[in-house]
């Protein structure tokens, strides 16, 4: 699953993100990725982002129309 792979993430990426206190709802976030604050090449859980308005989450999906990784 590309969400799971650091290669694929780039700032700019429109993404859905879980953030920690939102873990047991499983309520997601819409944003855009500022930066990838996961360091490993892959997670299981998802890649840990910071997105432009300062939330931090992990990746749970990356829409559609947003999946050219060229």
């Amino acid at each position: 699953m590309a969400h799971r792979e650091r290669k694929n993430i780039r700032p700019g990426l429109k993404v859905t993100v879980v953030q920690k206190q939102d873990q047991r709802s499983g309520t997601q976030t819409l944003g855009v990725v500022k930066d990838p604050m996961t360091n490993s090449p892959f997670h299981p859980h998802g890649i840990k982002v910071r997105l432009e308005d300062g939330q931090v989450g992990r990746i749970q999906a990356i829409p559609e129309d947003q999946k050219n990784y060229s």
